[in-house]
């Protein structure tokens, strides 16, 4: 897969996983609560910060219709209206600027997921260096195919989305002149669990849609993101906020300062981990070589003394024959004197 930069950060499976911290509505609608998140965000070593832009009136219509109202008993936004949840949630388009100066002050990619054609002009004229676009508009080609005219990477949330439908998202991207696709594996409940992941399906994706593979994970902690870097994941998106008690839209599935430092910490061991193929000792392995099993003569020989199992044994350290010779060489003749402890060579016999 071709590796892809932002910003002078390389992305891609030689690198370590691109860490990004969505902040989403846990400002709670202060600004000096944003600006900490994105302080918070730097500490842990999240490598980018994203937000949302839109406001209630681009996402949905102030309507009273059943439809426009959330009644699931099992969602956390149950009892609001679509148009009050968003209202809630956004971002005012004037702390933009504001958000992505810090992050470039402490050295994080600031960026955003736009949500219609007027966030994506706006988000230009702040020269954002990449695009996210959500699990719900991953069907808004039209969209897509705007974000792509820009000629900036774009990270694409999966969620929902059947094989056929990434197909098209992908293609309407490319025939729109993008370049640089990562899609992210995401499960659409908030929280999401485990067994609802399926992040198996990412290394399937990536030889599917010829890009690189990540996830945008709502489960609670880390371990899903950490496996999904083993799978192949060169991106992994998680939702932050300062604490999960101070409350706020997507707090309940959002990571703490120290669970979002132990994730950046624990995704790049995984990586790490990886490596290549490989057989036999590795370079700092060569040392402990000695303390394996190897035969040893453990009695007493004088010349012409036959090797049993009494005088002869496997132990440590390894600095005799292999074990692996021991049935063919008891029964010989040891041909000099050899004091007990004596590692068994083939000089020794014949």
């Amino acid at each position: 897969m071709m590796e892809i930069e932002i910003i002078g950060r390389k992305v891609g499976p030689d690198h370590p996983p691109f860490i990004i911290a969505e902040m989403s509505g846990n400002h709670n609608q202060s600004l000096a609560r944003a600006l900490e998140i994105v302080d918070k965000a730097a500490e842990t070593g999240a490598h980018a910060l994203k937000i949302q832009t839109y406001t209630a009136d681009t996402m949905t219509l102030k309507h009273k219709g059943d439809e426009f109202q959330i009644e699931d008993p099992e969602s956390l936004w149950k009892g609001k209206s679509l148009y009050d949840l968003y209202k809630e949630a956004y971002t005012p388009w004037e702390w933009h600027e504001k958000i992505f100066d810090r992050c470039r002050e402490l050295g994080m990619i600031g960026f955003s997921t736009p949500f219609d054609a007027s966030s994506v002009d706006f988000l230009e004229s702040l020269h954002v260096p990449l695009y996210k676009i959500a699990s719900f508009e991953n069907t808004d080609l039209p969209l897509i195919r705007r974000v792509a005219r820009t000629g900036k990477p774009l990270i694409i949330s999966t969620g929902m989305a059947t094989a056929g439908e990434m197909a098209e998202m992908t293609q309407a991207f490319r025939e729109a002149g993008g370049k640089d696709l990562i899609l992210l594996k995401c499960t659409s409940s908030y929280p999401s669990t485990p067994e609802n992941s399926h992040i198996a399906t990412i290394p399937h994706m990536r030889d599917l849609f010829q890009c690189q593979v990540g996830l945008s994970d709502h489960t609670l902690g880390t371990g899903v993101a950490v496996a999904s870097v083993a799978l192949g994941a060169t991106v992994v998106e998680k939702h932050f906020t300062l604490a999960r008690k101070d409350g706020g839209v997507d707090a309940q599935f959002s990571l703490e300062p120290d669970e979002m430092a132990r994730l950046v910490e624990e995704t790049e061991r995984a990586w790490l981990a990886l490596g290549t193929v490989n057989y036999g000792p590795t370079h700092s392995e060569k040392a402990s070589g000695q303390y394996r099993r190897s035969l040893y003569i453990t009695e007493n020989l004088k010349t012409g003394d036959v090797l049993t199992e009494d005088n002869l044994r496997s132990i440590r350290p390894g600095f005799g024959l292999p074990p692996k010779y021991y049935e063919l060489l008891l029964g010989k003749k040891v041909n000099k004197d050899v004091p007990r402890g004596t590692p068994m060579s083939w000089n020794l016999i014949g």
